[in-house]
């Protein structure tokens, strides 16, 4: 099935966020633990969803931040600065190398092109304007104007309605399983992308499409 319109995940599925453990180091703190960071803004993000909130992504990583980076920072005068250089790392960002090629592809196929990110609409708005790919996109969305954070059903719908499109026409592309999953229970198709090789888990519904880069999804929805 090819769909009308595609709404892509933001962060790791567009953006490459590997440069952000080089944030860490520099005020001092293990690269790896950025990782652990972005895992336990996910799960915090995910906890206060679940109860019927919808916090600001940014509030929620600096304040995790200052916990995580306490240990590292020498003066607790720096700690502010240190979760400030942390945070602005996403605001440079790169693009993970298949994605300026593929999202010109899927264009190609006249497919509506729009994100939706539990970030801000600010981020995927410099990601793709750095990279010359702002006129590929409709919208630029963030769960920020709607009722909770993905996966809930809420944030896809927000999106639909925005755009005026059935579920059914629509496929989410993410890199999250978590995101493909909540995606399909909201009624749209879906596409996972795995640039690693890694096993999709067993306990959420799978993706309609698996593709290895959006050059590869852009190949399983077909020629124009």
């Amino acid at each position: 099935m090819r769909p009308d319109l595609i709404v892509f995940d933001v962060n790791e599925t567009l953006s490459d966020m590997s440069p952000m453990g080089e944030r860490f180091a520099g005020v001092g703190a293990p690269a790896h633990l950025a990782r652990t960071w972005f895992t336990a803004l996910l799960r915090d993000g995910f906890a206060l969803t679940a109860a019927g909130q919808n916090p600001r992504f940014a509030d929620v990583g600096s304040e995790l931040l200052r916990g995580l980076l306490a240990d590292h920072v020498e003066r607790v005068e720096d700690l502010d600065s240190a979760v400030e250089h942390v945070m602005t790392g996403f605001l440079g960002l790169p693009l993970h190398p298949d994605v300026a090629e593929g999202v010109r592809a899927l264009q190609g196929l006249g497919i509506r092109l729009v994100t939706l990110s539990n970030g801000s609409a600010d981020v995927a708005r410099g990601l793709l304007g750095r990279h010359g790919l702002t006129d590929a996109f409709e919208a630029l969305l963030s769960v920020e104007d709607a009722p909770r954070w993905k996966p809930a059903p809420e944030a896809y719908a927000h999106a639909l309605q925005v755009c005026g499109v059935p579920a059914p026409r629509a496929m989410l592309v993410a890199v999250h399983p978590w995101d493909v999953h909540g995606a399909h229970h909201a009624g749209l198709a879906t596409a996972w992308v795995d640039r690693t090789g890694t096993a999709y888990p067993d306990h959420f519904a799978p993706p309609d499409v698996r593709a290895t880069s959006l050059v590869d999804l852009t190949a399983a929805l077909g020629p124009r």
